[in-house]
């Protein structure tokens, strides 16, 4: 299955830290599993952090391929984590070093796909469809995290 995630009202490059100080060149990107894998290593976590966006970018959008395995009851492939019952996929957000090469997480979002309704997945998983979610990029607080009151998941044409 096909799955988009488009990612509206990002919250800036900059936010403070809640103990002083501020976070700087803020930016959200989605984890993959495998050290291996294509985009940065976080803080020598079993995963990296790819296709990065700055939290001051009009909008980001992510587009990759997820297993629907046991009749859509559960998930797989590389940009799902969690134990079964609860997979996910992660937005994580960190300061990316002005070279670009480290990324220092400080906050991450998980995007339950088990709370899906199981409708819209069949819909989504049939060819030529898609898991569309359009996702609020500045939690309640005005700080990097999602908006769940902007999560709304559902099948689409391709």
């Amino acid at each position: 299955m096909i799955v988009v995630l488009e990612g509206v009202d990002l919250p800036g490059l900059r936010c403070d830290h809640p103990e002083g100080g501020s976070y700087e060149n803020i930016h959200v990107g989605i984890a993959v599993r495998g050290a291996r894998a294509e985009g940065l290593a976080v803080d020598g976590r079993p995963w990296r952090v790819a296709e990065l966006y700055p939290s001051d970018a009009d909008a980001a959008s992510w587009q990759f391929d997820v297993t629907v395995k046991d009749g859509g009851r559960d998930f797989g492939g590389p940009f799902v984590r969690g134990a079964r019952g609860d997979r996910h996929i992660f937005l994580a957000w960190g300061e990316l070093s002005d070279d670009g090469t480290s990324f220092d997480l400080f906050r991450g979002s998980k995007l339950s796909l088990d709370k899906i309704d199981p409708a819209v997945i069949a819909d989504a998983a049939v060819p030529g469809r898609m898991l569309f979610a359009r996702i609020g990029l500045t939690n309640a607080k005005g700080h990097p995290g999602v908006d769940v009151s902007k999560l709304s998941w559902s099948g689409r044409e391709l």
